[in-house]
Formats: structure tokens, C-alpha cells, sequence
């Protein structure tokens, strides 16, 4: 899980404007934290089938809303995974 905090200073840095709450970008930006954040937890815990699954279903996850923002403006695309690290 995000904390408050963390979850509060992705959504000021990818927001596309102040009321933005659910844009493909910052969900994009949320996922990427959460599936960090699992990834770490699992090299420690190798044998948490549960939570690989939910890692394995917020990949996809990001994956769709990749693929939908690439349809939508390939330039924001670019941008975003520029700014997230991300490998396409």
C-alpha cells in the first residue's frame, strides 16, 4: 500500500491540472509507486503467491492505460515514461 504522503506527492507532480484526480497519466504515475513498492516486497517474500498475483494484475493494469494514452497523444506518452523510467 501507498501511504498518504506518498500517494499526495505523485498525485501534485503528475496532475495534468489543479482538480486532476484520475487522469491516465497519474494513474500511470500511482501504479508505477504501488508495483515499486510490491516488487521490493516480494524479493524478500518469494513464496507470497497473493501478492505476486495483484502484482501481475497492476502491470496489466498499467499496461492497458499505456497503450490507451499512446492512442490518445504519443507525446505525452513519451514524456511520461521518460519521467517515470520506465522501458518501451
Amino acid at each position: 500500500m501507498i501511504d498518504v504522503e506518498t500517494r499526495d506527492r505523485i498525485t501534485k507532480e503528475y496532475r495534468l491540472n489543479p482538480k486532476d484526480t484520475g487522469s491516465a497519466d497519474l494513474q500511470v504515475a500511482i501504479l508505477t509507486e504501488r508495483i515499486r513498492q510490491l516488487t521490493d516486497h516480494l524479493r524478500v517474500h518469494k513464496k507470497d503467491v497473493h501478492s505476486r498475483r495483484g502484482l501481475v494484475n497492476m502491470v496489466s493494469k498499467r499496461r492497458r492505460l499505456l497503450k490507451f494514452l499512446t492512442n490518445e497523444d504519443v507525446n505525452r506518452y513519451q514524456a511520461l515514461i521518460a519521467r517515470l523510467g520506465l522501458r518501451r
